[in-house]
C-alpha cells in the first residue's frame, strides 16, 4: 500500500500507474516518488537468503550458484569461487548493442527488477535492492542498449548492463552526462557492492525490460484510445457523418466489451449535435464508409487487446521471473510439493518471455489497426467527391495542396507498422548451445511496439489536423453547432493551430498536433461520459 508520494515495495502490488509515476517522475522532482521496501519484504528476502548461504556452506550443487550457466550447468564452482562467478555472470553478459534505451525505461527497470527481488524468491541481499532504490532516489542510471535479448531466460543483457554500476562497472548517466559508473558512484559517496552467490544470476533472470516497455506503451496506449474517440467524432461530423450505428441498443446486439465502451464515447462526444440533426433526414448518403461507421467495431478490438496486455503485464510485473527461486521454510508455496532438492531451490522457466511477447504482439497489430483505420478517415475527409468540403481541405485548391500531403505521411506510417506488426513471438533462435531451444523475443516485440505507437499516435494527430479543417468549413457564424464533445475538441485544435488559409510549412502543425494527442485532453473529453 502506498500514498501518491511513497511507494511502498512488497513484490505484490505494483501497479502500471505506479510504474509510470517512477518512470515519468514531474519536472522539478526528477527522483520521483519516495521508495522504500515493506518490512514484510525484508523478512522474506532475509530468509530467502539464508537458505543460499546454507546450501554455499553445505556444498550443494545448485544452478548458477555452485554450477555455471546455460550449457555450463555442469561444471561445478568451488564455494569460494561464488562471488566471482557472479562477478563474472554481469562483465560476461553485458554484450548488448545499439542505442541506448531512454531515460524513462531504464527506470521503470529498476523500479521492475527492485520489485520482483523484494517478493524474496531471488535470494539477494536486501542491499541489492536498496541500490537499486538508490539510483532511482538519486537520478542516476545505467546505460542500457536497446538490443541484445531474445527474452528466454529474460532480457540477459540489457538487465547486464542495467545490473553492472552496482559494482562500480559499466557507465551510468547522471545530470545528462554519461560517465564511468565509478566515478558517479563514488560523486555520490555510494561503495560498489561486492557480489555473493546468486546475487549475479538474480540480477540478471527476469522479464523487466519487455515489461517496462510494455507499461509505458500500455499506458499510452491507454490514452491514444480515448483520443482516437475523440478525434473519430470529429471526422464523423466533418463528413457529415451519422450517430445511429452507435446507438446503445444496436451496439448490444454484439456486446464486446471495448465495442460497447467505444459507442458509448461516441455517443458522449456527439451528443446534442446540431450539425448531425441537420441532415439526419436528408439523402446524402445512405451508408457511411466503414471506417467512419465501424469505429465502435475496430476501436473496441483495439481497446480489447490493450485490455489484454493490461491484464498479463499486472501480473507480470509482481512475479518471481528469476531462476532458480528460493523457497524458504515456513513460505506460502508448499516445499513438501516442490521436486527437487527438498522443495527450497527450484530451476525452471519463470524467466521465459512468452506471455508479454505474446501480448505485446497483439498490442502492436492493434495498434497498428487503429492507426490504418484513421488514415482512412483522413482519405475520405480530404476527397472532396466523397466529402463535399473543398478538395484536399485546401482554401483555393489547385493553387494551394492544403492537406495532399499530410495524407501521404499518414499512408507512409501506416505501412510502416505493417512490417513492424510482424509478430516477433513467432520467431525462435535457440542459443547456449542448444539449451536454451526456445526463446520469446519478446523484447524485440516490446521494441516494436513501442514504435508502432509512436506511428500511429502521429497518424491521429494527422487526422486530428484534417478533422478541425473540415469543421472550419462546416460551421459557419450561424450554421449548426457539432457535438458538444466535438466542438470543445475543436476549440482545443485552433488554440494551438490556426486554419490553413494557405499552404505553410506544417511541421509546427504536426508538431502541434502530436503535442494535443499526447496530452490526456482529448482523452479526458471522450471519458466525461455519465450516464452513457
Amino acid at each position: 500500500m502506498s500514498s501518491s508520494a511513497e511507494i511502498i515495495l512488497t513484490g505484490r502490488d505494483l501497479t502500471i500507474e505506479q510504474v509510470v509515476a517512477v518512470a515519468r517522475p514531474p519536472e522539478g522532482s526528477p527522483a520521483g516518488p519516495a521508495l522504500t521496501l515493506a518490512p514484510e519484504a525484508v523478512r522474506r528476502m532475509k530468509a530467502s537468503r539464508a537458505v543460499i548461504e546454507e546450501l554455499v556452506a553445505a556444498g550443494d550443487v545448485v544452478y548458477g550458484v555452485t554450477t555455471g550457466f546455460g550449457d555450463l550447468a555442469t561444471r561445478t564452482i568451488a564455494p569460494e569461487e561464488s562471488g566471482r562467478l557472479q562477478t563474472n555472470l554481469l562483465v560476461s553478459h553485458a554484450v548488448g548493442v545499439g542505442p541506448p534505451l531512454d531515460r524513462e525505461v531504464v527506470r521503470a527497470m529498476l523500479l521492475l527488477r527492485a520489485n520482483t527481488l523484494a517478493l524474496g524468491h531471488s535470494g539477494c541481499r536486501v542491499a541489492i535492492v536498496e541500490r537499486l532504490l538508490d539510483f532511482l532516489r538519486l537520478d542516476i542510471h545505467p546505460v542500457v542498449p536497446a538490443q541484445g535479448s531474445v527474452g528466454a531466460s529474460g532480457d540477459l543483457a540489457p538487465l547486464a548492463h542495467l545490473a553492472l554500476p552496482l559494482i562500480g562497472r559499466g557507465r551510468l548517466e547522471s545530470d545528462g552526462r554519461v560517465r564511468p559508473a565509478a566515478d558517479v558512484l563514488r560523486e555520490a559517496k555510494l561503495d560498489p557492492l561486492r557480489l555473493e552467490a546468486k546475487e549475479g544470476l538474480a540480477l540478471l533472470n527476469g522479464t523487466q525490460m519487455m515489461s517496462a516497455i510494455g507499461a509505458l506503451v500500455l499506458h499510452d496506449a491507454e490514452r491514444l484510445l480515448g483520443t482516437a474517440s475523440a478525434v473519430a467524432a470529429m471526422s464523423i461530423e466533418a463528413a457529415l457523418g451519422t450517430d445511429v450505428p452507435f446507438a446503445a441498443a444496436y451496439q448490444a446486439a454484439r456486446p464486446h466489451p471495448g465495442q460497447a465502451a467505444v459507442a458509448a464515447e461516441l455517443r458522449h462526444l456527439l451528443r446534442d449535435s446540431e450539425l448531425i440533426r441537420s441532415h439526419h433526414g436528408t439523402a446524402h448518403k445512405v451508408q457511411d464508409p466503414y471506417s467512419l461507421r465501424c469505429v465502435p467495431q475496430v476501436h473496441g478490438a483495439v481497446r480489447d487487446a490493450i485490455h489484454y496486455l493490461r491484464g498479463v503485464l499486472q501480473i507480470e510485473i509482481n512475479a518471481a521471473t528469476d531462476n532458480p527461486l528460493v523457497f524458504p521454510a515456513g513460505d506460502a508455496a508448499d516445499p513438501a510439493a516442490l521436486a527437487t532438492g527438498g522443495g527450497r531451490v527450484v530451476s525452471g522457466g519463470n524467466f521465459h518471455g512468452e506471455p508479454v511477447a505474446i501480448a505485446l504482439d497483439l498490442a502492436k497489430i492493434a495498434l497498428s489497426e487503429l492507426a490504418s483505420i484513421s488514415e482512412r478517415r483522413t482519405a475520405l475527409l480530404i476527397d472532396g467527391r466523397f466529402s463535399g468540403l473543398p478538395h484536399f481541405l485546401a482554401e483555393e485548391a489547385g493553387l494551394n495542396s492544403g492537406m495532399m500531403l499530410v495524407q501521404y505521411t499518414a499512408a507512409s506510417l501506416v505501412s510502416e507498422n505493417k512490417v513492424l506488426a510482424h509478430p516477433a513471438s513467432v520467431d525462435s533462435i535457440p542459443t547456449s548451445a542448444n539449451q536454451e531451444d526456445h526463446v520469446s523475443m519478446g523484447a524485440t516485440a516490446a521494441r516494436q511496439a513501442r514504435e508502432i505507437l509512436g506511428n500511429a499516435e502521429h497518424v491521429v494527430a494527422l487526422e486530428l489536423l484534417c478533422a478541425a479543417q473540415g469543421l472550419d468549413f462546416r460551421v459557419a457564424d450561424e450554421g449548426p453547432r457539432p457535438g458538444v464533445g466535438v466542438a470543445e475538441a475543436h476549440r482545443m485544435v485552433r488554440e494551438r493551430i490556426e486554419h490553413l488559409d494557405s499552404d505553410r510549412d506544417l511541421g509546427p502543425d504536426i508538431e502541434a498536433a502530436v503535442g494535443l494527442v499526447r496530452s490526456s485532453l482529448l482523452a479526458d473529453l471522450a471519458r466525461q461520459r455519465p450516464g452513457a
